[in-house]
């Protein structure tokens, strides 16, 4: 696989645990800079919010509410809600 050259800043502390890790695993700091970037690609984006879904959910939420109580008693426990 083709590699491209970066330039990376490290704090001073990261850059000590970075030679440490090297020496005790025999690797190079460049194959450890590329496995953390390798792991942060792993990473899903996160999914931008879609106000207007939101919007929706909260209109159908709130002409729910304004129906009132059900009239009646309900058939149904929590727990029985819990086991669907």
């Amino acid at each position: 696989m083709e590699s491209k050259g970066k330039q990376v800043q490290t704090y001073t502390n990261q850059d000590q645990r970075l030679r440490a890790l090297d020496r005790r695993q025999g690797a190079t700091e460049n194959n450890h800079l590329r496995a953390g970037v390798e792991r942060n690609l792993a990473e899903p984006l996160p999914q931008a919010r879609d106000h207007q879904a939101w919007l929706k959910s909260r209109e159908f939420i709130d002409a729910v509410i304004r129906l009132g109580p059900v009239k009646g008693r309900r058939r149904w426990c929590r727990e029985d809600a819990h086991e669907r």
